[in-house]
């Protein structure tokens, strides 16, 4: 009589590993552009004699490159998508002088001349948006000849000339500062710092609860020192940058205008369904055709967005010269592209952020004041800045590779 044995069969015990957060040297690459940015503004503070950071100079150095900065933040979303706009320059000048002949010519007030300059902005972009979505001419050819078409028009309505004499309060959008409602403090204005300490708190409330939600979620946070030197670096950034204005004239308008639309970018590209489309198509169109995203109306609202911030650099630059030039907006478009590859965005597209990107332009603004300032000749300050974008993209193809290899 034979017995037999049955053994149940046993399910191998997994080990959950834990979720492996990211290290010190994911953090470094990530922020590398702004420590550039640190670097740069170090040196070129020693080499001055510390005239880099004079207040006067910091206002000039936002007011300046406000049109860079604006122009930049619609590049980036282009350059995620895959595309490129080489127009926005032309598209500068000519809503220039569309706003100021709408003021001197039309007798409209300066706001209403700001939402036509706004609209017709918004027009230019969906006009090439049309032809690059719905007929599908590659955006760099639609542009390209919208970069001569609206040159040429620029020229037709300003004749060749220029339009001065603009109204007060459309040139102090550029050029004007928030009046010392809360008075001085030691000979600074307080409404400039009660600015930099709510822009502070707000940062760390934001952040603070944006870690709450992925931690919420079990997703994958950076480590908490690092968030916390991130914080760190940023809010006394904002503070140094509060505590300089105020000893000049206050807080420029149009820094308040930029902090805004930095804001609404970030989360427009982060939070909503046409940020994540965006990314999607200029990370694989394919793919993203057979996931169900309309990609037509996509590069429709790229183009359409890229547009209308030009509209606004116009205003800005415009309302900044206090009149509309014919020469207006000369290689804007180059400027824009330069500070959004330096920022980290990828020439395939589907890489970037609206930070970075508003980083990489105060990389060019930085670079262009401190050459300035030392009376660096023209064609130098170009060869350099030609070299920190070839270097800068040749920085972020090695960590690809190197992350790659790892």
């Amino acid at each position: 009589m034979s017995t037999s044995t049955t053994t149940e069969p046993t399910t191998p015990v997994q080990e959950k590993k834990p979720r492996k957060l990211p290290g010190f040297s994911v953090n470094l690459r990530q922020y590398g552009i702004l420590a550039a940015l640190a670097i740069i503004i170090v040196l070129f503070q020693v080499l001055t004699d510390g005239r880099l950071l004079y207040p006067g100079n910091i206002n000039n150095l936002i007011q300046q490159n406000a049109y860079v900065l604006i122009l930049a933040i619609g590049m980036v979303i282009v350059i995620i998508g895959g595309h490129i706009d080489l127009s926005v320059g032309s598209i500068v000048a000519m809503v220039g002088a569309i706003a100021a002949i709408a003021m001197n010519q039309w007798g409209l007030p300066w706001w209403a001349a700001v939402v036509v300059a706004l609209l017709v902005g918004a027009l230019v972009g969906a006009w090439q948006g049309f032809w690059v979505a719905f007929v599908g001419i590659p955006a760099f050819i639609v542009t390209l000849a919208g970069m001569l078409l609206f040159r040429g028009l620029t020229l037709v309505l300003l004749t060749g000339g220029t339009i001065s004499g603009l109204p007060e309060g459309f040139v102090a959008i550029g050029a004007g500062w928030f009046p010392g409602w809360l008075g001085e403090l030691g000979g600074r204005d307080v409404l400039t710092l009660v600015f930099g300490v709510v822009a502070v708190v707000l940062l760390v409330l934001q952040q603070t609860r944006a870690r709450a939600a992925q931690r919420k979620l079990e997703l994958v946070r950076e480590p908490l020192a690092s968030f916390w030197i991130k914080l760190g670096i940023a809010g006394v950034a904002i503070l140094a940058l509060a505590w300089l204005l105020s000893d000049y004239s206050g807080t420029p308008y149009i820094l308040v205008i930029l902090a805004a639309l930095i804001l609404a970018y970030t989360f427009v590209l982060r939070n909503t369904i046409f940020g994540r489309h965006v990314y999607a198509i200029g990370g694989n169109r394919f793919a993203a055709v057979m996931s169900g995203v309309k990609t037509k109306w996509i590069d429709f609202l790229i183009l359409t967005n890229m547009g209308l911030l030009a509209g606004l650099a116009g205003v800005v630059s415009t309302a900044r010269a206090g009149g509309a030039v014919a020469s207006a907006g000369m290689n804007y478009e180059l400027d824009a592209i330069a500070a959004v590859f330096i920022g980290g965005a990828a020439v395939q597209g589907g890489v970037g952020t609206v930070v970075g990107a508003v980083i990489g332009a105060l990389v060019m603004g930085v670079l262009n004041m401190g050459l300035s300032i030392l009376s660096v000749d023209a064609a130098w300050q170009m060869a350099i800045k030609g070299l920190v974008l070839l270097l800068a993209v040749a920085f972020d193809i090695f960590n690809k590779r190197r992350g790659g290899a790892q």
